[in-house]
């Protein structure tokens, strides 16, 4: 169901997850081609606020800063679990990996060595803010357009 407390979400998520991107492009300042990271995390960021933030809207602000929150981990969890496919598709095509099993543990092994490039001050500083500003904006989107 369209409500304006998902529309809000989604284009918080979208923004937090093309911003995010701009980030990681600043802590990767040796690899010039990102292929579509940014376009993917939006994208990525939209479904999160469409089917995480959204349809939670309109229980208070305590509970609205959780869900933003939530929303926001999600969005970091599949943004690296989707840039380690990505990432694990390629080394394949180069014959990296004996086999699939080998191939679909090396997901997770590229997951943890891209989550610990997040573990910068700064991205955890903007995840949380993105967090706060993404449920305040949800759930004043929920009390006055219904």
């Amino acid at each position: 169901m369209f409500t304006a407390a998902r529309l809000i979400a989604a284009l918080c998520m979208a923004a937090l997850g093309y911003i995010g991107s701009q980030y990681v492009h600043r802590l990767l300042p040796d690899i010039l081609n990102f292929g579509i990271l940014d376009y993917v995390n939006v994208g990525l960021g939209f479904l999160c606020g469409w089917l995480i933030v959204g349809p939670r809207a309109g229980r208070g602000m305590s509970a609205a800063i959780s869900h933003g929150i939530t929303g926001t981990a999600a969005l970091i969890f599949w943004g690296l679990f989707v840039q380690s496919l990505n990432e694990m598709v390629h080394l394949s095509l180069r014959h990296r990996y004996h086999g699939a099993m080998e191939a679909a543990a090396a997901v997770f092994e590229i997951m943890v060595d891209y989550g610990a490039l997040l573990l910068d001050s700064g991205f955890i500083l903007l995840a949380v803010v993105g967090a706060v500003v993404t449920g305040f904006l949800t759930e004043v989107a929920a009390r006055n357009w219904r």
